[in-house]
């Protein structure tokens, strides 16, 4: 019989059948970690836009802030998550033109008290492009006369509007525009959905309604005061949709259906909501 070879001294002996099982047990492992990881990744997928569900004493409507103009898109977003929006009126509301809201002195105004001169502190550089224009449930950056056209930090309006012949963008480019021309597509909208025309080149746009367009039809309707102001109160609520909330609008929105399986859930708790 063949004596075995003693143990090295000082040292732990592990016989070679286990050294190689524990070898196997971590690749498996590492295996098991790069297939989570993978798999998270494919989970986590990030929308392509941003969106903010705004609700109002009447209804509720979802915004989509566009890629095009990132400081007034991740400014919008900073001060809705943070609640500044909440509970704030509504304060200047021309019907056929716009509602325009976010002046935070309107949370505890008093009845027919002059509103829209507060803000957070800042502006936002103008972010105005010849494609981003005035359509009907578009949102723009109200601002002062600044000559840089900076738009307020806080407050917006939502174009309501009214269609336009081509004979009127004919008169508006001639008396109003400077020279200015509108585009094929300006045109196409105004003379089908309607907007406000006049604004374009002058204020930041910076998203646009895709859902509840009536509500502002309903906030411009309401009875206002000789400054323009809602005899009743009209007050907003806003949050951002989370990651799950957006990526299923945008499935939907490619005649998908909206994802909120187990697994889908299961991989969304190691992802944040918000993105």
């Amino acid at each position: 019989m063949n004596k075995q070879a003693d143990p090295p001294a000082g040292g732990s002996y592990i016989p070679l059948k286990i050294k190689k099982s524990i070898i196997i047990l971590m690749k498996r492992i590492a295996l098991l970690c790069l297939c989570i990881l993978l798999s998270v990744s494919a989970f986590a997928k990030t929308p392509v836009f941003k969106y903010i569900s705004i609700t109002t004493d009447k209804g509720s409507c979802l915004l989509k802030l566009y890629n095009a103009t990132p400081l007034h898109r991740d400014n919008f977003v900073k001060l809705v998550r943070t609640g500044y929006y909440d509970n704030l009126l509504f304060h200047r509301v021309i019907n056929h033109f716009m509602v325009q809201g976010g002046d935070p002195d309107s949370r505890y105004a008093a009845q027919g008290q002059m509103l829209g001169e507060g803000g957070p502190g800042y502006t936002v550089n103008a972010e105005i492009q010849d494609t981003l224009f005035h359509k009907k449930g578009a949102i723009g950056a109200a601002r002062d006369n600044n000559p840089a056209k900076a738009s307020s930090g806080s407050q917006f309006y939502l174009v309501d509007g009214r269609v336009f012949t081509e004979a009127a963008l004919d008169s508006l480019e001639q008396f109003k525009m400077k020279g200015r021309k509108f585009s094929e597509a300006q045109r196409k909208i105004y003379t089908t959905i309607g907007g406000t025309p006049h604004l374009d080149g002058n204020y930041t746009v910076f998203g646009e309604l895709i859902k509840g367009g009536e509500v502002v039809d309903q906030i411009a309707a309401v009875k206002t005061d000789k400054q323009d102001r809602p005899v009743d109160n009209v007050k907003m609520q806003m949050k951002p949709l989370t990651r799950r909330e957006a990526l299923n609008l945008e499935r939907e929105q490619q005649g998908l259906k909206a994802k909120n399986d187990f697994i889908t859930r299961f991989f969304d708790i190691f992802s944040s909501q918000n993105y």
